[in-house]
């Protein structure tokens, strides 16, 4: 007997990948409350219906999103930190990490600040403990460059840097002469490192 992913699976699997991008997409353009099953089982050409084979509702779905990212941001915050460096090497990296993020997934970051209230309860409080377990990340790195800062002081600095990295790709979508993603990537890097080590 062989274990293993089946074409079926791989099927489901990439099905709901595509339901949870279009979602994200149509809910930061739209609004929780200004999607229907409809329109989202229409984005991916399925039937609004057939959406519940593979989430209970929309707000499981909403759910499905913004635990996901967390969970995705929060480990991959993880791996960035384990791989060693000097403070500021370690700090360097998280923010590459983070403004890469904050590109490629800017339509998530637009419905977690719009619609996190739409969760369940349940859901809503996974994503705030995951938030919180991030935010413990930075702190961690900003509290070795800056021994003489407080918990409080550090906790205030990563929110602030996290509002420059998580508003400015979505907001540059509206320029009329858009800048390409590596200039916006540098600029954010390099303004993020020097209000967090200064």
């Amino acid at each position: 007997m062989t274990s293993g992913v089946t074409e079926r699976d791989r099927a489901k699997a990439d099905r709901q990948a595509a339901i949870l991008q279009e979602a994200a997409r149509l809910f930061a353009e739209r609004g929780f409350s200004g999607v229907s099953l409809e329109d989202l089982g229409g984005a991916v050409g399925i039937s609004g219906p057939a959406l519940y084979r593979h989430f209970a509702n929309k707000q499981a779905l909403l759910g499905a999103i913004l635990v996901g990212v967390s969970e995705r941001l929060l480990a991959g915050g993880r791996r960035v930190v384990e791989q060693g460096g000097t403070p500021a090497d370690r700090l360097r990296s998280l923010i590459d990490f983070h403004v890469d993020f904050a590109l490629e997934e800017s339509d998530v970051i637009r419905v977690q600040d719009r619609d996190l209230a739409s969760l369940s309860d349940e859901d809503r409080h996974g994503v705030r403990r995951l938030q919180r377990e991030y935010v413990e990340v930075w702190i961690a790195i900003l509290a070795e460059l800056h021994p003489d800062r407080t918990p409080d002081d550090l906790r205030v600095r990563a929110h602030s840097c996290f509002g420059l990295i998580n508003s400015t790709p979505y907001s540059v979508r509206a320029l009329r002469e858009r800048p390409a993603d590596g200039q916006v990537r540098g600029i954010l890097g390099s303004m993020a490192f020097a209000a967090l080590t200064a």
